[in-house]
């Protein structure tokens, strides 16, 4: 039985993309499956909406944005007709792609959290947020870095994306540091709001029970609520975004407004053409979410409970894809491990639909995927090219040559029968997600095809009877029918040329799969057919590995060049008065102690002389045990602001230098002096 009765309507949305950037490989992981899910839903009759849009708000848009000179609204403008045109490109056909800073998204966000904070769930809160005294700025999410107080790894402002994984609130961030003008940040007292996130656990864990989509995404989710629920700050410090209800000081948070999209892109689609939004938002429908496996907290929990505490229908499905991997190396933009859409795939005349079909049928779409040359190649060449490819060309060659039009003949049981099976293995594959399945049963109907069409000869039966031969050609027409009809979700444009070229007038893409078991006509008049599918050869797979290895010896030769330069560099003079303002002074460690939520912090009192020890805060944790610290000298900068580190003050800062491997060398008088003895 259907998941998918006919009465409640679909809408279908991707993860959305982000303006600030081109389009690459790991993008289309996303969106191509989503588009052939969406075509092939089409073809059992069901109702779809699909719909997407640009994520223009956020730190890393406006970091971007003033180092190009420019300004966000011109930046995101650019990128997302950037995404538009690409996703045409691709065949990936949307009904509605708008934009999150579109009028109606401004409007419906600011409704949602309206209704948040009357039903109760957001509240104000005085927290710590990273400033920087000399850009006089405080520091949203990815305008500070440090380190990630659950694991250690170096972390951006809102995630720590090189460890854990895991979402990070403002003020978490250990030895914050400003990605502006690299300069050591502080922790200063702000109020902003906070979602409460944590009330809505009983709530999570029973929609995540019922959750439909990929197993990935739903355990992924209800292992992050049994381990800890926190409310989310949904304010940021910043000019370019969605204005926080009443506060002009303050912006939504982007993970937000980002997801409301989908509801304003429905509401415009909607007023287009004449229907009603709320039929998918407030009513009973299927809405599911293709994203990509590194976005399933914010869809799979902060989503849910987002839309539960604001009244509207929650998510049915979520489909998370796997990672990416590019000639078996980890994804990465900056070592040169990335294949962009456009420079590297389409305008170097490869067809979209080829690279759809790599993206289907490679594996399953919950594990990794790697692109490679070498391996595209082999799999167009002996699947597209070899196998349908083949079938479709020979057959039809044959008959237009010997005919000129489809031939009479019954059909055989036999092939209505495993076209029927076919049918029904395809279809529950694409309910379940399972796209490369779909694309092999497609494909083994094409090998049987071959093997129907090689086993009856019809090159010796058309000179000993040629209606019997007519009757082995429309046979494997009605095979070819069916096929172009299967695998229109997955390689559209192609399938529009093969369909034309089996004589057939109507639209290939609103033709239903039952169409695939009603008889080809006899006397439909055959074009001559053109191959469909040509051969990559190996020089053109050599020029593309070549372009390939070029960019990652020009990305290795950045980053050397950074850490040489790093290594070499030299600050600006300054005059002896300034340096004679530094009161650097010889202290002893009394006391020592780890900070229990940090993983690099150490809290530390040191005797500089004073009436009593001072306590200073250092990022020493890896490095040294605290309890081989007392009675250590150290030198010390004792007129440094105070600031607060992970919530602890800190009066001063201990002077370290780093060896080759990154750890902290703490420099040291040459020989034991008095506590607070002045240095220089």
């Amino acid at each position: 039985m259907s998941k998918f009765p006919s009465e409640k309507p679909v809408l279908v949305t991707c993860g959305l993309p982000y303006a600030n950037g081109k389009a690459h490989v790991g993008h289309l992981r996303t969106y191509v499956p989503a588009d052939i899910f969406v075509r092939s839903l089409r073809k059992t009759g069901q109702e779809v909406t699909f719909v997407c849009g640009s994520d223009t708000h956020g730190t890393p848009i406006v970091v971007n944005a003033e180092e190009l000179k420019t300004t966000p609204g011109e930046l995101v403008k650019k990128y997302h007709e950037h995404f538009d045109h690409t996703f045409k490109d691709m065949g990936v056909i949307f009904d509605a792609f708008g934009t999150t800073d579109d009028p109606t998204n401004h409007e419906r966000t600011v409704d949602i959290v309206n209704r948040l904070i009357d039903n109760d769930y957001v509240y104000p809160k005085i927290i710590e947020i990273a400033y920087c005294a000399r850009c006089d700025r405080f520091l949203p999410d990815r305008y500070v870095k440090g380190t990630c107080p659950h694991c250690g790894e170096d972390a951006r402002g809102d995630e720590c994306d090189q460890g854990c994984g895991k979402h990070l609130e403002p003020g978490e961030l250990e030895v914050p540091v400003c990605t502006i003008c690299g300069g050591v940040a502080e922790y200063k007292e702000q109020e902003h709001y906070f979602f409460k996130l944590s009330e809505f656990k009983d709530f999570l864990l029973e929609h995540l029970k019922d959750l439909e989509g990929t197993t990935n995404a739903r355990n992924y989710a209800i292992g992050w609520i049994k381990k800890e629920l926190t409310d989310w700050c949904i304010t940021r410090n910043l000019e370019w975004g969605v204005r926080f209800p009443g506060h002009d000081d303050l912006v939504v948070y982007v993970w937000v407004d980002a997801p409301i999209g989908y509801i304003s892109f429905t509401e415009e689609w909607a007023e287009a053409n004449n229907d009603d939004w709320e039929k998918y938002w407030k009513g009973d429908s299927r809405i599911i979410h293709f994203i990509g496996g590194d976005i399933i907290y914010h869809h799979c929990i902060f989503w849910p409970a987002m839309l539960k505490g604001a009244g509207y229908s929650q998510p049915w499905s979520v489909v998370a894809s796997g990672m990416l991997k590019i000639e078996n190396k980890t994804f990465s933009k900056s070592r040169g491990y990335v294949v962009w859409v456009g420079e590297d795939y389409l305008e170097h005349g490869f067809h979209a639909d080829l690279l759809r079909y790599y993206l289907a049928s490679y594996t399953s779409h919950t594990k990794e995927l790697n692109f490679s040359w070498d391996v595209f190649q082999e799999k167009i060449n002996s699947e597209l090219v070899g196998v349908f490819g083949n079938f479709l060309y020979r057959i039809l060659l044959f008959a237009h040559k010997n005919y000129g039009e489809i031939p009479a003949g019954n059909i055989d049981q036999e092939v209505l029968d495993k076209i029927g099976y076919t049918i029904e293995d395809t279809t529950e594959s694409m309910e379940n997600y399972e796209f490369k399945k779909y694309v092999d049963t497609a494909m083994s109907l094409a090998s049987f095809g071959n093997a129907y069409f090689q086993s009856r000869e019809p090159w010796k039966l058309i000179k000993e009877d040629k209606d019997a031969c007519g009757k082995v050609l429309a046979n494997c027409i009605q095979i070819a029918k069916a096929l172009v009809i299967l695998f229109e979700p997955v390689i559209p444009t192609k399938m529009e040329i093969a369909w034309e070229q089996l004589g057939m007038e109507t639209d290939i893409h609103a033709t239903p799969y039952s169409e695939a078991m009603v008889e080809i006509k006899e006397g439909t008049r055959l074009q001559k057919p053109s191959i469909l599918f040509e051969k990559i050869e190996d020089d053109t797979t050599k020029k593309m590995d070549n372009i390939s290895s070029e960019r990652v010896r020009k990305a290795i030769e950045k980053e050397c060049g950074k850490k040489e330069e790093t290594k070499m560099e030299t600050k600006e003079n300054i005059t002896f008065d300034d340096f004679m303002n530094l009161d650097l002074r010889a202290g002893t460690i009394v006391k020592a102690e780890a900070i229990k939520r940090s993983k690099k912090l150490l809290k530390l009192e040191i005797d500089l002389g004073e009436d009593i020890p001072r306590q200073i805060v250092a990022g020493i944790k890896a490095t040294h045990d605290p309890e081989q610290l007392p009675g250590k000298q150290v030198i010390v900068l004792s007129n440094l602001e105070p600031a607060k580190l992970c919530g602890v003050e800190s009066n001063g800062m201990v002077l370290a230098g780093v060896d080759e491997n990154g750890d902290a060398i703490l420099l040291a008088p040459e020989k034991k002096v008095a506590p607070g003895t002045r240095i220089g």
